[in-house]
């Protein structure tokens, strides 16, 4: 998050990473397959209603992708951010901002996408009031702290005196700071714009939501499946070309993936871990598998005493020591992971901020030192971890369990480590929010964009919308602000690298492995691919 003259050199040293290989698999069809034809692929219920600022993870970002385009669009095969709805972003300070929209955008209600569209959306997501996840998305704006104080005071504005409509199809945006590479983070959901029908029936809007992408809702039966079909008249360029996708609710991803063998299903795009040494024999080339810009971590509830205490760095570093990632990603995973080196991502590159190694010794397993600085940090709290995740999607089951049968032999304590199920993505996603956690739990990463910010200030900032274990560093924050104001790229990487230095001083997570994107697919299918961070490009798949 830097300027915008440096945000498109950033950009593109992400998608030198990228575009050799954002999009595995496939085939080369070009023919022009059935337009009307809807196929049908795996998900899981998200968190929340599908509000573009309050859906932070991947299961409710999959629908946005389809029904929603704004500003910027990341591209699917680069990562790079290029205009969609914005016809011009002018600055000449990376802090004061005129956007210009095209005029000719409507939602697929009819309503036409204006500057108000995006300035309405923009204040309702910054409103304490509304209580959106993606709230902090906002903070760099003007007026920020009158709409959502962060002290426990009362709102004191209802719109961030940072945004001012000129004219139909022109805003400006007014930050805090300089902030160069603002214009690249538009291309994230919390940033679409919304029709005024939002506002007006707002609970109509939540059962069947309305959005100006190349998808509609169609229905929604929540544990079931929701439906969307291709918007006849789109406006944009990257247009359906398939009639739409039911995209169907599964429990268990190995259940998905039977379905897809059986002919009942089109598409996984997450191909369970029992099945890696056999999905080759069994898709051929219709097995995707691709780097993408998602790291697995542990994390800590930070506001537990217990986890949040001074010296308990030693113990969370120890039980980093006690991991042995390579035989995990070997035997669990095939090789569909990568021991991770530092937390973030490589496919930013080293221009982007990937650093490797900068993990050192705390990322490498070795049994003795994991028993020392877990004794020197006063031992596992109450002699024991237990590792919380969701148990209906992503093989979590099955690393777990290997990661606390890694800990248990290193400390030599077949009870040291055991894992703690949660039935459902949503009941898991629910407790982190309620602060419900008591010790480790799942905390996979999924790029928003490609940059190194995104892996470092949306999880461990202050109060960030992903801080899901609230820890709190004032060195960690102000080597991000200062970042954040750089205008130089290579002194901004730099900064940034020295703020994930002190997360690893502190091992503020422990970071696990970064992970490919997998999918298999039917034969129905081609022109099948993921994007940068490992979603299907629904909308380009073509139904035979």
């Amino acid at each position: 998050m830097r300027g915008a003259t440096h945000a498109r050199w950033i950009a593109g040293a992400a998608a030198v990473a990228l575009a050799a290989t954002a999009c595995g698999g496939g085939d080369d069809d070009s023919g022009s397959g059935d337009t009307a034809a809807v196929l049908s692929s795996s998900w899981g219920d998200p968190q929340n209603p599908l509000e573009p600022a309050n859906t932070n993870e991947v299961q409710g970002g999959k629908v946005l992708d389809m029904i929603f385009r704004g500003l910027k669009r990341y591209d699917p095969r680069t990562g790079e951010a290029k205009d969609m709805l914005a016809e011009e972003i002018e600055t000449t300070d990376s802090q004061n901002f005129t956007i210009t929209i095209k005029d000719d955008w409507t939602f697929s209600n009819g309503e036409r996408v204006t500057a108000e569209s995006f300035v309405d959306a923009w204040n309702y997501g910054a409103s304490l009031k509304n209580n959106q996840k993606n709230a902090y998305f906002f903070e760099y704006i003007e007026g920020y702290d009158k709409t959502h104080p962060d002290d426990g005071s009362k709102q004191t504005a209802d719109t961030l005196s940072g945004l001012k409509v000129v004219d139909e199809d022109t805003f400006t945006v007014k930050l805090t700071q300089k902030f160069s590479t603002f214009p690249d983070t538009l291309g994230y959901n919390a940033y679409a714009p919304l029709p005024q029908s939002f506002f007006t029936d707002h609970d109509a809007w939540l059962s069947k939501p309305v959005g100006n992408g190349p998808y509609a809702v169609d229905s929604y039966t929540k544990g079931s499946q929701l439906s969307v079909r291709k918007w006849d008249d789109y406006p944009g360029e990257d247009k359906a070309q398939n009639g739409g996708v039911d995209l169907k609710v599964y429990t268990d991803n190995n259940t998905a993936y039977t379905d897809l063998m059986a002919g009942n299903l089109d598409l996984v795009d997450d191909v369970p871990a029992a099945q890696l040494k056999n999905v080759e024999a069994d898709l051929g080339d219709r097995y995707i598998n691709t780097p993408a810009g998602i790291i697995q971590t542990l994390s800590f509830p930070f506001y537990d005493d217990t986890w949040g205490k001074d010296g308990m760095e030693k113990v969370r570093a120890g039980l980093s020591r006690a991991i042995d990632r390579d035989q995990i990603t070997d035997t669990i995973f095939q090789k569909t992971r990568t021991p991770a080196t530092d937390w973030t991502s490589p496919v930013l590159g080293e221009e982007g901020g990937y650093k490797e190694g900068l993990c050192g010794d705390s990322c490498e397993y070795d049994a003795d030192a994991a028993k020392k600085l877990i004794e020197d940090g006063g031992g596992l709290p109450g002699g024991q971890v237990k590792i919380t995740y969701n148990a209906d999607t992503g093989s979590h089951k099955q690393w777990v369990d290997a990661v606390c049968n890694s800990i248990n032999n290193a400390l030599d304590n077949d009870k040291a480590c055991v894992g703690n199920p949660v039935g459902t993505f949503a009941d898991y996603r629910n407790q982190i929010t309620q602060r419900k956690m008591s010790g480790p739990f799942r905390a996979g990463w999924q790029m928003d964009y490609p940059l190194i910010q995104n892996f470092l200030q949306p999880l461990y900032y202050t109060n960030a919308s992903s801080n899901d274990g609230k820890w709190s560093n004032a060195e960690f924050d102000k080597l991000v602000d200062e970042a954040n104001a750089e205008e130089d790229s290579g002194k901004a990487v730099e900064k940034f690298q020295q703020a994930e230095e002190v997360v690893r001083d502190n091992m503020a997570a422990i970071p696990l492995w970064y992970q490919n994107g997998s999918a298999g697919y039917s034969e129905r299918l081609s022109d099948v691919s993921l994007n940068p961070f490992s979603v299907p490009v629904y909308d380009q798949i073509k139904v035979s």
